[in-house]
């Protein structure tokens, strides 16, 4: 039985003047509209579409790409409000509601935040809600710590950034460990930094060990060449001043300047370093 909010490969059935309908089973007879219809297509071709609910609640078939499908966590920007909920744009010519009942923070036009999509109970519909968290698997922890995950940045809390671990779990990046703008609704790579005996998760974004060193160099690297091989910073300088210029940490900053140093790369002088070119 075919169901809004999923990709599904139907046959046409027949073709009318406003489009072509689609075989759904037991669902009867779907309509893509016209516009959606491939140059060529014929009767009994099959075609990947989206089914959705329209505004007269029929299931209807579209080429259209949404920005995610039910039970994906995505970021999606408020379109509209409304009395009763907000319109988020989905990519498709209907937006997606996320109703106030679902709603954790004061929304406003143009906002992007984290939701899950998912089918409401009552309606049938394809509806956003930002009240996920009792949703993602707890339970069931397979990470270790020093594993590469995704992150999506959902939420700023007294301690960091709370972020939602391979859509699975729930994880904290630490104020401390933050060396560069984070916005809510961020999708980052990073890493399991520490799991604690309740299994509460901190997490680091980027690369560990030495990929996130490399990464480091090259960008130290490019800086130099982009200010004439020399910079003003060295192993003396401020944390602080390092963080903000650099987008890292001192401590990272000192392994990566190491390495160039053992490279022959660059050298160190009293008030910086400087570039080594052949």
């Amino acid at each position: 039985m075919v169901g809004s909010g999923k990709y599904y490969m139907l046959s046409v059935v027949k073709f009318v003047d406003f489009g072509a309908y689609l075989d759904g089973g037991e669902s009867g007879e779907i309509l893509l509209p016209k516009r959606y219809v491939p140059q060529g297509l014929e009767v009994e071709d099959e075609l990947e579409v989206f089914i959705y609910h329209d505004s007269e609640n029929r299931l209807i078939a579209t080429t259209d790409k949404p920005l995610g499908v039910v039970g994906d966590i995505v970021t999606l920007e408020v379109k509209d409000m409304m009395q009763h909920g907000a319109f988020l744009n989905w990519g498709l010519v209907k937006d997606l509601f996320l109703p106030l009942s679902q709603q954790t923070t004061v929304l406003y036009k143009g906002m992007k935040i984290p939701v899950l999509i998912y089918i409401d109970e009552m309606t049938g519909r394809v509806t956003a809600t930002q009240k996920f968290q009792h949703g993602l698997n707890k339970e069931e922890l397979v990470l270790k710590e020093n594993d590469e995950v995704d992150l999506l940045v959902t939420r700023k809390t007294e301690l960091g950034y709370e972020v939602i671990i391979n859509s699975q779990h729930i994880g904290l990046i630490h104020f401390s460990d933050v060396f560069t703008d984070i916005k809510i609704g961020d999708k980052l790579k990073g890493f399991i930094k520490r799991i604690h005996d309740t299994d509460k998760i901190d997490v680091m974004p980027g690369e560990r060990g030495y990929k996130k060193v490399e990464t480091e160099i090259e960008k130290i690297l490019r800086l130099l060449h982009e200010n004439n091989g020399y910079l003003p910073y060295n192993d003396k300088s401020d944390p602080e001043e390092i963080r903000v210029f650099f987008g890292m940490s001192k401590k990272t900053f000192k392994m990566s300047t190491g390495a160039l140093y053992k490279q022959h790369k660059l050298e160190f002088t009293q008030t910086g370093i400087r570039q080594i070119t052949e």
